[in-house]
């Protein structure tokens, strides 16, 4: 499919200073070098915050930072363009502790700060390791944020479905994280669905998964429409913030329940048993293969929940990167 390619600049690139300073409470981690890595997702260069290029960024701050926070490495770190050096830098041409702090506090959108704690820290955490997305995935991410950025306006919904065949444990949790994401990222208005080809459930270990960084997910009492399976079908709400948009309901159901958008959404397919069988996606303005493992086939083994978080975390961890390059580049307009 067609890609939108970074701009890249003749800009000469410059060293950052970071000083070690106490880290805001509720910011991007607890330490220095989870606060410069934000600072680079936020201002870096088009390179420099591609997911394959994050493990020599996070190298190259770690040695930067020395005792006194200040780099130690002989060669400029081509991390941050000139321009935006200077914006933050100031008259004096460094990011003292007071300039970093004020910086890292500035660019929370309101929107963040509406997320759970729990749920915020936990993508916190997820931000630091954007290098451990593999190509295809990294790939894939590619187009769904060509896609989100190309079509995003300010305040007009924008909408998702992430289908896989039962809609009981990977959809479920993409829908989750990703709308956890796109608050993160201050992009509400991108809003994540689930669907799937053969509905089941809303499985329990993918449930206890989600509670588990803080999710609220609650049953509601009242049961949905049966897929073919026969098993129950409960509704459950699910909370990611303090705001009434930051909520919805979800039960297994198809992609194209009436539930869920029925025109012009991204259709994301997580599995690829549901990519085979849904060649075309109706309604879809684009679709675009993301399969990742069933963690269905740990079940009732020693490594389930690990196995389940592991997967949730994936599925978060590739979702936070699309908005955040989303962002940028909304921001660039």
């Amino acid at each position: 499919m067609p890609r939108i390619a970074p701009v890249r600049t003749s800009w000469r690139l410059v060293p950052i200073r970071i000083p070690i300073a106490p880290a805001a409470s509720g910011g991007p981690g607890d330490g220095p070098l989870a606060r410069a890595l934000g600072l680079v997702r936020r201002n870096g260069t088009a390179e420099a915050v591609l997911p394959e290029n994050v493990a020599s960024a996070k190298g190259r701050l770690a040695k930067a930072l020395g005792p006194d926070g200040v780099p130690t490495a002989a060669e400029p770190l081509p991390l941050i363009d000139r321009p935006a050096f200077d914006r933050l830098a100031g008259a004096d041409g460094r990011i003292d502790a007071g300039e970093l702090e004020a910086i890292v506090t500035a660019d929370v959108p309101e929107s963040r700060a509406l997320l759970i704690p729990a749920v915020r820290a936990h993508a916190d955490l997820l931000t630091t390791s954007f290098d451990r997305i593999d190509p295809p995935h990294r790939r894939a991410g590619g187009w769904l944020a060509d896609w989100i950025a190309g079509h995003y306006a300010p305040g007009e919904p924008l909408h998702v479905i992430v289908i896989c065949t039962g809609n009981s444990r990977r959809s479920m949790m993409g829908a989750a994280m990703g709308n956890v994401a796109a608050s993160y990222y201050g992009l509400p208005e991108v809003r994540f669905h689930s669907g799937g080809t053969e509905p089941s459930a809303f499985n329990d270990r993918t449930v206890a998964a989600l509670r588990e960084i803080g999710l609220e997910v609650e049953p509601t009492g009242v049961e949905a429409p049966r897929g073919g399976s026969g098993i129950p079908n409960p509704m459950y709400s699910i909370r990611w913030g303090d705001a009434p948009a930051m909520r919805a309901l979800e039960f297994s159901k198809t992609y194209n329940d009436a539930s869920n958008p029925r025109e012009g959404f991204a259709a994301v397919l997580v599995c690829g048993e549901a990519d085979e069988a849904c060649p075309v996606v109706p309604g879809a303005a684009v679709r675009i293969p993301m399969p990742y493992l069933d963690p269905k086939v740990f079940d009732d083994t020693p490594f389930e929940a690990a196995k389940y978080a592991e997967r949730r975390d994936d599925l978060g961890r590739l979702l936070l990167s699309v908005m955040m390059h989303v962002r940028n580049r909304i921001d660039a307009r």
